[in-house]
């Protein structure tokens, strides 16, 4: 999403959350990518609220003194693939008729005011076409991400502060979805759940996009998995009930992803079959799911991050 720059400089992804940073170099070698470098380090408490940036003189500090720490080969660019908070993005398909893409993009941007609780001159939008609607050969389904423009904007100017020369934007679900999805396979529903510290993530994946998301509280002393469970089942019925089709597979990632028995628990409790995802299914050649400078369980809170560093790796299309 947002690309500022049309050369393809190398990058790394840049993964931000409320309390703590994730970066991932990947480096082509032969037919296969391997990790060049990563890293993760904290952000003080209260320097970020729900994705919206409170102090960003102490953001840029601490996005350099994380970069002063990675792990592998230094880095060698400033250029950055980065995540934007998903609690601050509007993501939604609507249906438009079969016409160019030119012509999509720009009757997109109008339709889309229907759709966003907010004028388009306060946020940054992009488009997608999908695939035909169901069921109907005149029709389009088409993506639509937008986010508003003091958020991103925010995000830039602490980029700039840091250093970095970003080259695209991402919402969260967006990288996930690319760490996560075998390229070149269409599964018809998923669910990918991203268990994190400060929040829960739901992507709703069909086909070749994603279709929907949602956040919700974390799993912590404060919201139990039974409370939990609740809160995707309602999202889960809105959805399914919405696209007229059901989810037939949920994958988890995230750092909580690890806490034991919670596939099965998913599993039981949704009635869709729930496994552990594996955020190398488009790096590694199989079976291979870690390496030795990353094992598997921590690779999960890498997720997004190694989503990001796939950006321009894969030939896939993102918004």
């Amino acid at each position: 999403m947002l690309d500022f720059l049309t050369l393809k400089p190398e990058t790394f992804g840049l993964d931000i959350s409320d309390l703590s940073l994730k970066l991932i170099r990947l480096k082509k070698k032969g037919n296969f990518l391997h990790l060049a470098s990563f890293g993760e380090s904290a952000i003080k408490p209260g320097t970020i609220k729900a994705g919206e940036i409170e102090d960003e003189k102490g953001l840029a500090e601490a996005i350099k003194e994380g970069l002063k720490n990675i792990k592998g080969e230094k880095l060698g660019t400033k250029y950055i693939i980065a995540s934007l908070p998903e609690e601050k993005a509007f993501i939604r398909v609507i249906e438009m008729p079969v016409m160019a893409e030119a012509d999509l993009k720009r009757a997109a941007y109008f339709e889309a005011e229907n759709h966003i609780p907010l004028s388009l001159e306060k946020v940054y939008l992009d488009s997608q076409s999908i695939s035909r609607s169901r069921g109907r050969s005149d029709r389009l389904d088409v993506l639509i991400v937008a986010l508003p423009k003091e958020i991103i904007n925010s995000y830039l100017s602490v980029f700039h502060k840091a250093g970095l020369k970003p080259v695209a934007f991402e919402v969260e679900a967006q990288a996930i979805s690319r760490a996560l999805i075998k390229k070149g396979s269409r599964p018809r529903s998923v669910l990918l759940i991203d268990l994190g510290s400060t929040r829960t993530g739901l992507s709703f994946f069909s086909e070749s996009s994603l279709r929907f998301t949602a956040t919700i509280p974390p799993l912590s002393d404060s919201l139990s998995k039974d409370e939990l469970i609740r809160e995707i089942k309602k999202h889960l019925e809105y959805y399914q009930n919405y696209e007229r089709t059901l989810v037939t597979e949920t994958l988890l990632c995230g750092g909580r992803a690890n806490l034991k028995g919670l596939p099965d628990l998913f599993s039981r409790e949704l009635g869709i079959r729930a496994s552990i995802g594996n955020p190398w299914t488009n790096i590694l050649p199989e079976p291979l799911k870690e390496i030795p400078e990353l094992s598997f369980e921590d690779s999960l809170k890498y997720t997004t991050a190694l989503g990001l560093a796939l950006y321009d790796k894969l030939t896939t299309t993102t918004i």
